[in-house]
């Protein structure tokens, strides 16, 4: 008797980057690392566009961001130039029935907006705040279901932002911080009591999104879902500090991304793979285990070869993107297993501070003088001896000829996928928002 199409149940959150319990930081994540330790992690997972709408959209195209039109944040303006484009939509047509809980945030509105714009066949809930999700998918999985199903499971947190009981600009979460005296912030920002403060919210964020997805699995577990479930657990880009989200560097790109089963599968076993992925190779690896023909427009892999140890690698180099954020800062960037190679299309000169969320390490820095940095137009990094990417050496003749490939290779892609960026600057959609890139905060509110 064959086995039937799995069901898929997509858990995504704002803003974790890799800061989680399975990639070795001290967040506590437990479910998470239980789900590692009995799936497949990949410690060397990329997004292709560390923005939040635009990363979503890489990922449920399994296309570039500026090929399927995703430039931008979608309460901004943004949006995919075919729906139907969408991942359920190709399960859609393999019996699927698909239902949303939470955050999508690529079609209009403050990251949530009714199924029908993007198709799904059912909106659980458009509260993207812990309970209210959890609670719908918990409610959703215990249903009879006659088909396989695809869920999505989306959470705000741990975006920074105004939630109910916390304080403007804080990370939400469902209990208090950790002591701050005991906290690490990451390597790209000095250890201060403002950002191990800061860093200390954000751990608590994360712990609290933890405890939802964990309430989700043991429902997936109690209902006997499990055993012929993928699941996908990832977020959309880095944390929301300085020097990581919305940055092409690793702290800006690189991502969580945690797959587990179906039972019978091969992602399974706690097993870890060192090699480069990007979002773009789920929507490919999906199909592959749902038996749906892909469509010929995806710019990903199949996942499945390294797992099974047929590959040693999928990709030679990865490519990323910034366009419109808060303001605009159009980047390039191409990224091979040793080098990485940025180029800035606008000469602003120095930060451009409205694509850092507001909060307490943003405050300390400006304070120090970080606004007044140099920004070069092209950057280039040897991830192995500087992984912090910290020495720039674009411009130091012993490294000329690897900055000379990457330009090359940087620039085949761009004319490959008709990147509207070779035409000059792209433009706001109709009725689109951007804020100046001089000012200081997303909004375009002056310094606290």
């Amino acid at each position: 008797m064959p086995t039937p199409p799995p069901n898929i149940l997509y858990l995504h959150c704002h803003d974790a980057g890799r800061y989680v319990q399975p990639h070795g930081h001290p967040v506590p994540t437990p479910s998470l690392q239980r789900l590692a330790e009995e799936g497949v992690l990949f410690r060397q997972a990329f997004t292709p566009n560390p923005t939040c709408s635009p990363s979503r959209a890489c990922l449920l195209t399994g296309q570039y961001a500026h090929v399927n039109g995703m430039l931008g944040l979608a309460h901004r303006g943004w949006k995919l130039n075919d729906y139907s484009h969408h991942l359920i939509h190709s399960l859609h047509d393999a019996g699927y029935t698909s239902a949303l809980a939470g955050m999508q945030h690529i079609a209009k509105g403050q990251g949530v907006e009714p199924g029908p714009t993007i198709g799904y066949h059912r909106t659980l809930t458009l509260d993207p705040h812990f309970d209210a999700p959890t609670d719908a998918a918990i409610d959703f999985l215990h249903e009879d279901h006659d088909r396989p199903f695809f869920l999505a499971l989306g959470y705000f947190a741990p975006h920074r932002g105004n939630v109910p009981h916390r304080p403007t600009q804080s990370f939400p979460a469902l209990g208090p911080a950790r002591d701050e005296r005991y906290v690490q912030p990451p390597p790209t920002l000095p250890d201060t009591p403002e950002t191990r403060r800061d860093f200390a919210e954000y751990t608590a964020s994360m712990q609290s999104t933890d405890l939802c997805f964990g309430r989700v699995l043991e429902a997936l577990d109690r209902t006997g879902l499990a055993d012929n479930t993928l699941v996908i657990a990832t977020t959309d880009h880095g944390v929301a500090f300085p020097h990581m989200k919305c940055r092409l560097t690793d702290y800006g790109t690189g991502v969580m991304l945690i797959l587990r089963g179906p039972r019978r599968g091969f992602f399974r076993g706690g097993k870890v793979v060192d090699a480069m992925v990007s979002h773009l190779d789920v929507f490919p690896t999906v199909c592959e285990l749902a038996g749906v023909e892909p469509p010929d427009r995806l710019h990903g892999k199949s996942l499945r070869p390294l797992v099974t140890g047929e590959a040693d690698a999928l990709h030679d180099q990865l490519f990323a993107e910034v366009n419109h954020h808060a303001a605009y800062e159009p980047m390039r960037a191409v990224r091979s297993d040793r080098h990485k190679y940025i180029r800035h299309f606008e000469d602003h000169g120095r930060p451009v501070l409205p694509n850092c969320d507001d909060g307490p390490s943003k405050t300390h820095l400006v304070a120090r003088g970080w606004d007044r940095t140099a920004l070069p137009r092209e950057e280039l990094y040897d991830l192995t001896l500087d992984p912090t990417e910290a020495r720039n050496l674009a411009d130091d003749p012993a490294h000329a000829a690897t900055r000379d490939d990457l330009r090359a290779r940087l620039d085949r892609w761009m004319s490959d996928t008709d990147d509207p960026l070779l035409q000059g600057p792209i433009p706001l959609p109709a009725g689109g928002v951007t804020t100046d890139p001089a000012a200081y905060s997303p909004d375009g509110s002056p310094a606290p």
